[in-house]
């Protein structure tokens, strides 16, 4: 049984950091796709990053030059970093995860909001 407990999220203003953590549990999880992705009040899932165990990350065209993922292999923890924030960035944040046999090359930020496993989610509010 695969568990993720995200973490790390609060309000922060505009332009400040912030590092969301994942732990993450499960038989063969170190092997599974990972990634992050963010809903907004009336808005849709939007796929932020994406990491496979190769360790290359994969980021979406509103994470780009902001954010980076990274993952402890050892610990079984995935981040996400966050740099200068926006208000745009506010939502619940979400680890998912997802068997790598299942999804081909873990590439595609886009797919994280359907894979099989996420976890409670996290809040992250940007105030202006």
């Amino acid at each position: 049984q695969v568990q993720l407990v995200e973490s790390g999220g609060t309000s922060v203003q505009a332009g400040r950091s912030l590092i969301l953590s994942c732990a993450a549990s499960g038989e063969e999880i170190r092997t599974y796709c990972m990634g992050w992705f963010r809903q907004a009040p009336e808005k849709e899932r939007e796929g932020v990053a994406i990491m496979g165990v190769d360790g290359v990350p994969y980021l979406s065209d509103a994470a780009k030059g902001r954010f980076t993922i990274a993952r402890d292999n050892g610990k079984a923890i995935l981040y996400l970093q966050m740099n200068d924030l926006k208000p745009e960035d506010t939502g619940m944040y979400y680890c998912a995860a997802h068997p790598p046999w299942l999804i081909g090359p873990c590439r595609n930020p886009g797919l994280v909001p359907d894979f099989d496993y996420r976890g409670q989610g996290t809040q992250v509010t940007v105030s202006s």
